[in-house]
């Protein structure tokens, strides 16, 4: 009876043994990854970013894994939905649920990407374009935070990034692009003055890919381009046609998200369900930086090699 009892636990220990090794061994694993961007082109609804002509976007779109249905959270406002994407949680969990720059609701609850980072000693950086991310910008968890002023279109914020990353060279970047909500609010979700404005965002995203090739690195990053959401034409008081989001229409929620960089497969369409907070789960997932047991969001594996 000892000897059976003594066989039956080999042969169990073997059969886990053999399961664990299965599963790590199945496990994707993140290429080595020093730097990460997350690119926010703000209200850039994917339907409207595909017939505009932006050639370093689409380059880096073919040249990488995309999908034009990624989902954003609702209701898809700007800081609640950016919120998700650097918390790697919905808005019930982060409950960010104002969309204006508020000092006495204070900051963030949640721990952010760049807060997790650090823990992992990497350097972290934020150029925004509105004063309302200052509620992400927890003390202690973002090495450079910069708000260009007084201007802070796409091309300053670009310029700005192109100044700094070079001294730094941040583990872990986020990039705002206020232009094409600013211009679609005032003329329409899918007016030529948007169009414009998205062009802009695409020469901005030059800037900052030339300035992390000067830099040496370009071999070593990944860039995440997505948005908060997305727009869809209303009219206002005075009956003026405007861009307008908020809501759980597709217009409004559906968002691009191309990842491109070391270990991206080339050309891929992205078929696995991707949300706003998957952003945050494969940037942490890129670096290597273990994610929280309270994401909600997982890393996007399907798009790398």
């Amino acid at each position: 009876m000892f000897y059976q009892k003594s066989f039956l636990r080999v042969v169990l220990a073997t059969v886990l043994t053999s399961l664990i090794w299965v599963s790590a061994s199945a496990a994707p694993k993140p290429p080595r990854i020093k730097h990460v961007f997350i690119i926010s082109f703000d209200q850039a609804n994917p339907s409207l970013v595909q017939k505009t002509e932006m050639p370093t976007f689409h380059r880096m779109a073919t040249n990488g894994a995309r999908t034009w249905e990624a989902y954003t959270i609702v209701p898809s406002t700007t800081l609640p939905s950016h919120t998700s994407m650097l918390t790697g949680v919905g808005i019930q969990k982060h409950q960010v649920l104002w969309n204006d720059y508020a000092p006495d609701k204070g900051l963030v609850k949640v721990p952010t990407v760049f807060s997790l980072a650090k823990e992992r000693k990497l350097k972290t950086a934020m150029f925004v374009s509105k004063e309302k991310f200052a509620h992400l910008n927890v003390p202690g968890s973002i090495d450079t935070y910069l708000w260009p002023q007084p201007d802070d279109d796409a091309k300053s914020v670009a310029q700005a990034f192109a100044a700094e990353f070079g001294k730094s060279k941040p583990n872990l970047t986020f990039i705002h692009f206020r232009d094409p909500d600013t211009v679609g609010h005032a003329t329409g979700a899918y007016s030529p003055e948007k169009v414009q404005a998205l062009k802009d965002c695409d020469e901005a995203l030059k800037i900052i890919q030339d300035a992390v090739a000067a830099a040496g690195v370009l071999e070593q990053s990944v860039f995440i381009l997505t948005a908060d959401h997305g727009s869809h034409d209303a009219k206002n008081k005075e009956g003026k046609i405007v861009g307008s989001h908020g809501d759980a229409r597709s217009e409004d929620v559906l968002i691009p998200w191309i990842v491109w960089g070391k270990g991206v497969k080339r050309d891929f369409t992205i078929t696995a369900p991707v949300v706003q907070y998957d952003t945050a789960a494969t940037a942490l997932w890129l670096l290597k930086v273990p994610l929280p047991e309270h994401f909600w969001g997982r890393p996007v594996t399907s798009a790398f090699k």
